[in-house]
């Protein structure tokens, strides 16, 4: 099984500009969200039509602008599973599974069919009610039983989980591990979740402004990113532009200090991430070493989250307070830190206010030309 993807479409304030291929794999759309990744999904199935370019599923054309073909959504065989399951409330669960089985099909085949998907999600019992009648995460077991029963070409996944609860959504994700063992071709999920992303995806797109910048596997996305995106996409919380000022030296104009890297740096301007649970306290000045105050702390169940202001910073640019307007700004001149409250004690935590020496670990830092 394959999927190639080249298509650009223009919606006036927003261009739609991607090139992308992926096998018998599931593959990860990550981004923000507005990006174009419910887009690109839409233009797949046939939903949303591109300009220019073509799309390819094995050796069938979905759509060649060149060639003037563009099969509609019914002959695409695509299977796409919105946010809200979009079952038909008039169906019963049994009458929604076959919805997408070709008309041709034999009735006697239809029911074998809707029996094997609804055993295989464990729905059986369930054939003659309503979607009405049943909870959250047995629609979404219809869902995916419909998806499967249809033998599309290629999976689609749109955020499905983006309005549940933490504890729904982890004992639904079990339902989408049947899924993707019961189907050996292309698979694509959409989130903006890297934790989710990972769990799932055998390799991650990073999509930005209508393109895919990166595509990587998990651990890559995570340990290398290569884009300024993926930095930010992947959880890390300090991201900042930087200027070279050597081969493993950097100027960070919003922090106002010079940073040494472990890494070569890689052009004359970039952006430089490092994760805030990278970020180690130590006893006084040294290589790397900040001497700053607490302006922040929020607390969660499992960790302290700190915003850290550089108290010696090295620029006369006027330090933006928190009382101003321009909160992001003041936001990008501090650093994040996180310390794991299950491995510090509670009295260990700084409180605002205080003055910290803080260690950037060089070889922790990541360092993108783009």
């Amino acid at each position: 099984m394959s999927l190639e993807v080249h298509i650009k479409k223009d919606l006036g304030s927003f261009q739609l500009d991607v090139d992308i291929s992926a096998g018998a794999e599931t593959l990860g759309f990550l981004g923000a969200s507005g990006c174009g990744k419910s887009l690109t999904l839409r233009c797949i199935a046939g939903i949303e039509r591109p300009d220019e370019g073509f799309i390819k599923v094995d050796d069938r054309v979905f759509f060649d602008s060149a060639r003037r073909i563009d099969l509609s959504p019914q002959e695409r065989k695509t299977a796409l599973l919105f946010q809200n399951y979009m079952l038909f409330p008039n169906m019963t669960i049994e009458q929604n599974v076959a919805s997408g089985i070709g008309r041709k099909t034999p009735k006697d085949e239809v029911e074998r069919i809707v029996n094997r998907e609804l055993k295989r999600f464990s729905l059986s019992g369930f054939e003659k009610r309503y979607p009405a009648q049943l909870s959250g995460g047995q629609q979404q077991r219809v869902a995916l039983a419909r998806m499967l029963a249809a033998s599309p070409d290629i999976l689609m996944l749109d955020e499905p989980f983006s309005a549940l609860d933490a504890h729904l959504k982890g004992v639904l994700e079990q339902n989408l591990v049947d899924l993707f063992e019961a189907f050996s071709g292309t698979i694509l999920y959409v989130s903006h979740d890297i934790d989710e992303a990972l769990r799932f995806c055998d390799k991650i797109a990073v999509v930005e402004a209508g393109s895919i910048v990166e595509v990587d596997t998990g651990e890559e996305l995570v340990n290398a990113p290569r884009s300024e995106a993926a930095i930010k996409l992947s959880g890390c919380k300090n991201s900042v532009p930087y200027l070279k000022n050597g081969e493993h030296e950097v100027w960070v104009p919003r922090w106002g200090v010079s940073v040494q890297t472990a890494k070569a740096v890689p052009a004359e301007t970039g952006y430089l991430g490092v994760r805030a649970f990278f970020l180690e306290r130590v006893a006084g000045p040294g290589e790397n070493c900040y001497r700053m105050r607490v302006d922040r702390v929020s607390d969660s169940r499992f960790e302290s989250s700190l915003l850290l202001a550089f108290l010696d910073r090295m620029d006369e640019d006027e330090v933006v307070e928190e009382r101003q307007t321009d909160e992001m700004r003041f936001l990008h001149q501090h650093l994040f830190w996180r310390i794991d409250k299950l491995v510090a004690a509670q009295e260990d935590v700084p409180k605002v206010g205080d003055e910290v020496w803080i260690r950037i670990p060089p070889e922790k830092i990541y360092l993108v030309d783009r």
